[in-house]
């Protein structure tokens, strides 16, 4: 009878406790060097992982199947996926481990991106491509600021990550495609979530982005839910919601000065938007947000 795949937050490490961390990064010597270069099969239950490859060699096993590690590359592990390392001694990167409620899309849903970061990805990184580039050398900017406990840090590893994950994927899928292509939905969902991006804040509803699209809502809100699985209102309200849970996080003001910026000329109605969409009030959120990372 086989052994059940251990589940770690941090490998090795059992806690017992909740996550009291929403991004932890570290070099990947400091920790495979304490296990003789490998990692044995396990799985996070409730993270992402990154891994960037800067130097030496080894394999990545994604349930059971070896893949060949040749840097420069970034690999990349969705929650929940058996997966282990064999690393060379003079192996050298870094491991990021990140809440999966704080990646821009949900492993798994609709969008392009959810559907990426749904299955692991081995990605070459030809550092003579600008794109490839600019993803490692943010990964290492994302290390050195997670090691300084600087001013803006939260907000720029937030920024980090973000960028990096949406170019890495981009690059992966090109490499898959063979090309850039997109289908005429995915052209407007993209312009879609730059409009929502500018207009959320004044709380426009679904039948201006559909007018600024040049299609009726209806045709909207089919494009919307069969690329998210959710309708237009429901994509605008989530993005509200993701920027109400930043600033409850990351922000020192009230509840009422967060409802001003969001739009909100009411803060009662923010509070009941907010419980309705995540079931408790901001306050009680932030409360429980902020302990169980450690802020």
């Amino acid at each position: 009878m086989s052994k059940p795949v251990p589940t770690y937050e941090l490998y090795g490490e059992n806690t017992g406790k909740k996550p009291d961390f929403w991004l932890h990064c570290e070099t990947i010597p400091s920790r495979s060097s304490l296990h003789h270069w490998e990692i044995r099969p396990h799985r996070h239950e409730s993270f992402f992982q990154i891994l960037y490859i800067d130097a030496g060699s080894g394999d990545a096993i994604f349930d059971g199947e070896s893949h060949a590690i040749i840097p420069p590359a970034v690999i990349t592990i969705p929650a929940r996926l058996n997966h282990g390392f064999r690393f060379s001694r003079d192996i050298d990167g870094l491991v990021i481990t990140v809440l999966i409620s704080h990646l821009k899309a949900s492993p798994g849903d609709r969008s392009r991106l959810g559907e990426w970061l749904a299955a692991p990805h081995l990605t070459r990184l030809n550092l003579s491509d600008p794109d490839a580039a600019y993803v490692a050398g943010t990964l290492k900017r994302l290390g050195g600021e997670f090691a300084n406990r600087r001013s803006g840090r939260n907000d720029l590893l937030e920024a980090y990550l973000t960028s990096a994950l949406l170019l890495t994927a981009r690059l992966s899928q090109q490499e898959g495609e063979g090309q850039g292509a997109s289908d005429e939905g995915e052209q407007r969902m993209e312009k879609l979530n730059g409009l929502i991006q500018r207009h959320f804040r004044s709380h426009e509803p679904a039948a201006f982005y559909a007018e600024a699209l040049g299609i009726s809502p209806t045709h909207l809100n089919r494009i919307v839910r069969r690329k998210t699985g959710h309708g237009a209102h429901e994509l605008i309200a989530r993005k509200l919601v993701d920027e109400a849970k930043r600033e409850l996080v990351f922000t020192l003001g009230s509840v009422q000065e967060i409802s001003y910026r969001l739009g909100f000329t009411d803060p009662t109605y923010f509070s009941r938007f907010f419980v309705k969409q995540t079931g408790q009030t901001p306050r009680a959120w932030r409360i429980e947000e902020r302990q169980r990372l450690g802020m």
